[in-house]
């Protein structure tokens, strides 16, 4: 019976102990909770860090990260996992309903605390990539080594036990609960860190963690982990967190806003492609109908929009714009400067297209499987924004003059003269001396362009000069060209050779 009272009044001192240990130092006036949901990726990052800017906006003292997360990319996790260690403004809690795997954990780490769900998880963190035969393996010893220096660091800055945080990205670090025999304090470390000690008979082992061993990353529930001095303690709901910390208000939860919806949605393949084709549309009209400026103004927009998306998912920065805007200079040199096709516009094309790629993904040379299938998955959505843009220009092509809108770009003469003679445009000719007269010209007759046909413009054929459209292609000013048909009151032609 007196065992059994000495046992009960132990546990409610082990409880007060967890509870006092529990307990924040001090009472927090403003929290504001940020969800961190799905795939840890530059995306994320991004949203995160204009949340953040927007907590410290707002004059938060207590941050809390809501996180679901399976990981995702190792740069982005540390980015992040950094940024919280290093943040300042406010008091930063990871709060764990389900599970925070993978590099989800790692961010956790980077918080000043982490509560959980008695149920949920947390760990699992090993780097892994996918091999030629998509089989998931485990990363090289470079990477393993430079991640385990991550998190041990992380776990450091924020009073948690080294060995544990390791043993999530090492597979094969037995871990075990030690005491000192000197002072009394209890820990948990790797035999390579006893080993290290100076004086590595001080340390007695108690009890492996049986979570850590060969062939197992280090994965516990939240029992668990507030158990092994990982995690700071249990909560079931955001009640819990409120009653936890003491808010004197509301938790504030900063949703996803108008901007953040907005770019998700510009993100879509879909959206990219049709952006794209309809800014390369821009262009083409801008060119071949230059000082109208809405093919110009339409262009600019749509890659504007594609850029400024790209730039708040973190994928695009100023070197893809310059790369894009160079390519510009260089068609607009081609068309106008030095008229015909050769390296400049090809030079241009290929830098409208290296940017496009750049702006799209954080590499443009893929060194793993899934930067490999990023790239593919991005130029299949260029080479599909490609051949939108193709077919468009050939329909433009076909019915610019007919076109509601496009047929009023297409310089046309005084109606009803179609063309007229040099010994009248010589002379001082009135009103009333202008005739009426219809164009001596055929199919397969042959002129020489008296202006550049962009695609319209002026054509000689002998003494006259006529207005014409060609069939798409632009034809520089001196060269000789064909009519192909008349159609429509309009004389159609191509370039031929001297």
């Amino acid at each position: 019976m007196l065992v059994g009272i000495t046992a009960a009044i132990g546990c409610l001192v082990a409880l007060f102990q967890v509870y006092a240990a529990e307990a924040p130092e001090k009472n927090f006036s403003h929290g504001m909770l940020i969800r961190i949901e799905g795939m840890i990726d530059s995306m994320m990052e991004e949203y995160l860090n204009r949340k953040l800017a927007l907590a410290e906006a707002d004059g938060a003292d207590l941050l809390i990260l809501e996180i679901d997360s399976p990981g995702g990319n190792l740069n982005e996790t540390l980015n992040i996992a950094g940024g919280l260690r290093d943040l300042n403004f406010a008091h930063t809690v990871a709060y764990i309903p389900k599970q925070a795997l993978s590099g989800a954990a790692i961010i956790a780490l980077g918080c000043d605390d982490i509560l959980m769900d008695p149920k949920a998880l947390i760990g699992d963190a090993g780097p892994i990539f996918q091999d030629e035969a998509s089989l998931f393996k485990y990363a090289p010893e470079k990477i393993r080594s430079h991640l385990a220096q991550q998190v041990r660091g992380l776990a450091a800055a924020k009073g948690r036990p080294k060995a544990l945080a390791e043993a999530m990205v090492d597979k094969d670090l037995e871990v075990y609960q030690v005491k000192n025999k000197q002072t009394g304090e209890k820990t948990y470390l790797s035999q390579r860190e006893i080993d290290a000690e100076a004086n590595p008979d001080q340390w007695e082992r108690i009890a492996p963690v049986l979570e850590s061993g060969k062939e197992r990353f280090l994965e516990l529930t939240g029992e668990r982990a507030v158990e092994l001095e990982l995690a700071q303690g249990i909560a079931i709901s955001r009640e819990d967190l409120q009653r936890h910390y003491r808010l004197r208000s509301e938790l504030t939860i900063l949703e996803p806003g108008g901007i953040d919806t907005f770019v998700y949605i510009l993100y879509n393949p879909l959206v990219i492609a049709i952006l794209i084709i309809i800014g390369l549309i821009g262009l083409y009209i801008e060119f071949m109908t230059p000082g109208i400026g809405i093919g110009g103004l339409i262009a600019g927009l749509c890659f504007v929009l594609f850029f400024w998306s790209h730039f708040l998912g973190g994928t695009a920065n100023w070197l893809d714009v310059m790369l894009f805007a160079a390519g510009l200079l260089c068609l607009v040199a081609e068309l106008f400067i030095i008229p015909g096709f050769g390296v400049v516009g090809v030079t241009g094309l290929v830098l409208i297209l290296v940017s496009l790629i750049m702006a799209c993904q954080n590499f443009l040379i893929p060194k793993t499987n899934r930067e490999l299938t990023q790239l593919i998955n991005t130029l299949l959505v260029l080479l599909g924004s490609g051949g939108g843009f193709f077919l468009a220009v050939f329909f433009i092509s076909k019915k610019f003059g007919s076109l509601p809108f496009l047929g009023k770009m297409v310089l046309r003469p005084p109606d009803p003269v179609y063309g007229f003679r040099d010994d009248l445009a010589s002379a001082a000719c009135t009103a009333a001396s202008i005739l009426e007269i219809r164009p001596a010209v055929n199919v397969g007759d042959v002129g020489i362009a008296q202006s550049s046909l962009r695609p319209a413009g002026k054509v000689r054929f002998g003494s006259q000069i006529v207005e014409v459209v060609t069939d798409g292609d632009f034809i520089p000013q001196g060269r000789r060209v064909q009519v192909i048909d008349q159609s429509g009151g309009k004389l159609i032609v191509r370039e031929v050779g001297q």
